[in-house]
């Protein structure tokens, strides 16, 4: 017999809502970890769906793939589906919000604070007496008419210089980021996945800079072997592979590229768990993944002594704690006057994030 079931439409409307919105983000998540592979993330979303009861006969698994295709978030390809643009943009907003979900939405985006007031399009409500040199279009001009009128009295305003008050404004500073991210097969080793957070923290950090701060400028450099940056629009699909870690090929592309921005302050997040053990001589790849040697450990110091030299600032955030590498870490950090974070996989969000957001408050 044919069983009818009654919903209030609103409620009825809102429990799909949400299951939607939780397969969306578990499809999203899916996609990081298996390097954006559309059709792969929709087969395990299928069997988990299945199997822990997430789809039924009011909300079939059909349903939300129609639902991911009728919104442009894929597309039909040969052999399944893909991720479109959208698809992309929508897997660095899940990100972002998962990473980030305490942050709040800003009416002036591109800006970021300091503790310092001084020459900036950020006006306050505060004001001060004018001082030669101040910006005439930050006068107040309410202000100063009431002090020539409490000056002069019933006689008629006279306004002079000293009458003049102008609005404080608050200094507001740009920043230029790349994010280095380590690919080596070590990110994957002894059955510890360390990249999918990893890549979490860059595909959030890229989202939130185009989304909240579009003056800044935000890249990814991937290193293995050897460093190359990638574009925005390929971070989902990147993975680890058969490589050894070139700390100093990721250090000096990152240079390169922060040496031609015009931005005040330049800055490195290094997000790795290996030692350093590949160096680029000539063009010849020498490599030791026995320990830290003492070639290549001196090279990369001095990468990292020539980001100093040029103002950029090395974030490292470490995902081992061997004492080797804490070692290594800690000279590399005091090299560059950096800073370093010894960070657990469940933390390393947490703490880029810190890092991040504080550095919009320093001056470097």
């Amino acid at each position: 017999m044919t069983q009818i079931r009654y919903l209030d439409w609103k409620q009825g409307r809102r429990r799909f809502a949400d299951r939607d919105k939780l397969l969306r983000r578990l499809f999203s998540q899916l996609l990081v970890k298996l390097d954006g592979d559309a059709e792969e993330a929709l087969e395990q979303l299928q069997w988990i769906g299945e199997h822990y009861g997430l789809f039924d006969d009011d909300y079939t698994f059909e349903d939300f793939k129609r639902g991911l295709l009728r919104d442009r978030l894929v597309r039909a390809a040969q052999g399944g589906v893909q991720l479109t643009p959208r698809g992309e943009r929508f897997v660095r907003t899940e990100s972002l919000d998962q990473v980030f979900n305490h942050l709040k939405s800003s009416k002036e985006p591109g800006n970021h604070r300091t503790p310092y007031t001084g020459p900036s399009a950020e006006r306050l409500s505060e004001t001060r007496p004018y001082r030669f040199g101040d910006d005439v279009a930050n006068i107040d001009f309410n202000r100063s008419f009431t002090n020539a009128l409490r000056r002069y009295g019933d006689g008629g305003p006279s306004l002079i210089e000293d009458d003049l008050e102008v609005y404080e404004t608050e200094q507001v500073v740009s920043v230029a980021t790349v994010l280095l991210v380590d690919i080596s097969h070590s990110m994957i080793l002894y059955g510890e996945d360390r990249i999918t957070p990893a890549k979490r923290v860059a595909l959030a950090l890229t989202e939130l800079t185009l989304s909240k701060y579009p003056k800044d400028a935000f890249h990814v450099v991937l290193f293995g072997d050897d460093a190359r940056e990638i574009p925005i629009r390929d971070l989902a699909y990147c993975g680890v592979g058969p490589y050894h870690t070139n700390t100093c090929a990721g250090l000096r592309l990152a240079r390169h590229i922060l040496m031609r921005k015009k931005h005040a302050n330049k800055q490195v997040f290094m997000i790795t768990d290996g030692k350093p053990t590949a160096l680029f001589q000539g063009n010849e790849l020498y490599l030791n993944p026995f320990g830290l040697d003492r070639k290549i450990v001196a090279k990369t110091l001095d990468e990292a002594a020539e980001c100093r030299r040029h103002g950029i600032v090395v974030s490292t955030f470490m995902l081992a704690r061997d004492p080797d590498l804490m070692h290594f870490v800690e000279r590399l950090t005091e090299v560059n006057h950096g800073r370093a974070y010894f960070s657990a996989l469940g933390d390393l969000e947490q703490s880029v994030l810190v890092d991040f957001l504080r550095n919009r408050h320093s001056r470097f």
